[in-house]
């Protein structure tokens, strides 16, 4: 589970390049509240996605254990390092944190889901997200895969318990919103 110098360069300017151009399109550093807490835990507030950590960093610990499932599957066929796997989960996360800060996703979220106060990370929000990608990453490849299955589920029903969303409702309200869920979601 090494990276070479080169890999880890890689892994640094992938992030670093996500950051600026999240800066460049307009995302505040820190919160625009002026300071940076390690954790949020107010889900509907205009500080959520400006810190640290919140209630939808479980979810992209998640999306390291899928891209670590992902590419583990990939090297069987083509056969890649554990940093060329990395790498690769690095350039989906990386542009999926742009993209999700889109003009056009965040009113799709705002418009289909309870995240109506919702106007995009902040860019060390998103720096700290795509961290807890690559710390899910590394847990799948140190874990065994049930004790990552164990945890992946764990937090998705945590995590929902405690703020009526989690990585697949929000997966499913974007792609296919369910008024059904909606209306649970916003305690009706």
């Amino acid at each position: 589970m090494k990276l070479s110098r080169t890999q880890a360069l890689g892994v640094l300017g992938i992030i670093a390049v996500s950051a600026a151009i999240l800066a460049f399109m307009g995302h505040p550093l820190i919160c625009k509240c002026g300071y940076v807490k390690l954790w949020h835990g107010v889900v509907v507030s205009r500080e959520n996605s400006q810190h640290l950590s919140d209630w939808y960093s479980p979810s992209h610990v998640i999306h390291g254990f899928l891209f670590y499932a992902l590419f583990w599957l990939i090297g069987r066929w083509i056969p890649l390092s554990f940093g060329a796997r990395l790498l690769l989960a690095l350039l989906v996360e990386g542009p999926w944190e742009v993209i999700e800060n889109t003009d056009y996703l965040i009113n799709r979220y705002r418009g289909i889901t309870v995240s109506l106060d919702y106007y995009g990370d902040s860019v060390i929000s998103s720096v700290s997200d795509i961290l807890f990608m690559v710390l899910g990453f590394v847990l799948a490849a140190r874990f065994p895969i049930w004790l990552t299955v164990a945890i992946a589920i764990t937090l998705e029903l945590v995590v929902g318990y405690f703020i009526r969303d989690n990585l697949t409702l929000n997966v499913v309200m974007l792609l296919w919103p369910v008024q059904a869920i909606l209306d649970w979601q916003a305690g009706r």
